[in-house]
């Protein structure tokens, strides 16, 4: 028997799902929008093409606190028989600059934002106010909790937007996760860690299997509800089975065919330098450095996720 351990730490869960049951796209991909179908192959970047020397990072991270049963009184005193579902919800997001100094690679965050939020589909809900936090209400999709989950995440990502937005110039943003939402920013890419859609046919898809350590696959062009560009790209230090360390990107469908390439090829030259390793990081290597410590300095800034349920159930009592 032959067998191939996971680098990526079980308790992240699968950074690619089961091979043969990976979604089929919505639409079948346009696969020769750089190089004609025949002519697939893994591809370097150019010969003395220069990694980027200013790159931003943006990310976010949520922590739902506690979930609570919402019971609102009538005008006339009477009261539901049936309380409300919530999630008293904090979330963060943050971008971390990098650039190219005499010393090496340098970083430091230069964005972070703190939010927090009551999350209920419950009519009349008020905020609650703790000693040590507030939660402002926040509108949520439904009563279930998985809605109201989304919810967080969709605040989230506006939240990601609005920084990134103000962010600045830079030679290359990685927005961590898909680009929806971001197209229009100069310059950046999505950065997604997990598969769980196998957007290539059979006939072009061993070549994802084929690249080698900053290798990438031609750009292709995908349309579920937006379009946008997608190629594959394989970081250094991934062993065992054929998707060990690929990540796929993703650049605005607005951009010329030319310009998106040229993204992928900066990508492939750039993100190699900040690939983590097994020793240092439960999901390396696509987990990149910069990513991870925003993670965790915005994780910090949420707070001690044990005082903030303690001050909750106290306001509650």
């Amino acid at each position: 028997m032959r067998f191939a351990v996971e680098a990526w730490a079980p308790e992240y869960g699968m950074p690619t799902d089961d091979l043969a049951a990976l979604a089929a796209p919505e639409a079948p991909p346009i696969l020769d929008v750089e190089t004609p179908v025949a002519a697939w192959a893994p591809r370097r970047p150019p010969p003395g093409l220069v990694p980027a020397s200013c790159v931003l990072f943006t990310d976010g991270v949520r922590r739902v606190e506690a979930r609570v049963w919402i019971d609102i009184a009538e005008a006339d005193g009477s009261r539901d028989a049936a309380a409300r579902l919530g999630l008293c919800a904090s979330y963060a997001a943050g971008i971390v600059r990098s650039w190219s100094g005499p010393a090496g690679l340098k970083a430091e965050v230069v964005a972070a934002e703190v939010q927090r939020g009551l999350f209920t589909a419950a009519p009349g809900a008020e905020a609650i106010a703790t000693r040590v936090a507030s939660f402002p209400v926040r509108g949520g999709a439904g009563d279930g909790a998985d809605k109201l989950v989304l919810c967080v995440q969709q605040r989230m990502g506006e939240l990601e937007i609005d920084l990134a937005s103000h962010a600045g110039d830079a030679d290359l943003i990685v927005v961590d996760g898909p680009l929806r939402g971001r197209q229009r920013l100069a310059n950046a890419i999505g950065f997604v860690k997990t598969h769980h859609v196998s957007y290539l046919p059979p006939l072009v898809e061993g070549v994802v299997a084929a690249l080698g350590a900053g290798e990438r696959t031609p750009i292709f062009l995908t349309t579920t509800s937006w379009s946008r560009y997608s190629w594959y790209l394989r970081l250094p230090g991934a062993t065992g089975h054929a998707w060990a360390g690929v990540v796929r990107g993703e650049a605005s469908a607005d951009l010329e065919p030319g310009a998106a390439a040229a993204l992928a090829d900066l990508s492939a030259a750039t993100l190699v330098r900040y690939a983590s390793r097994a020793h240092k990081d439960p999901r390396a290597p696509q987990n990149l450095y910069p990513i991870a410590g925003l993670e965790r300095a915005l994780r910090h800034r949420l707070g001690d996720p044990h005082l903030i349920h303690r001050s909750l159930c106290a306001a509650a009592a």
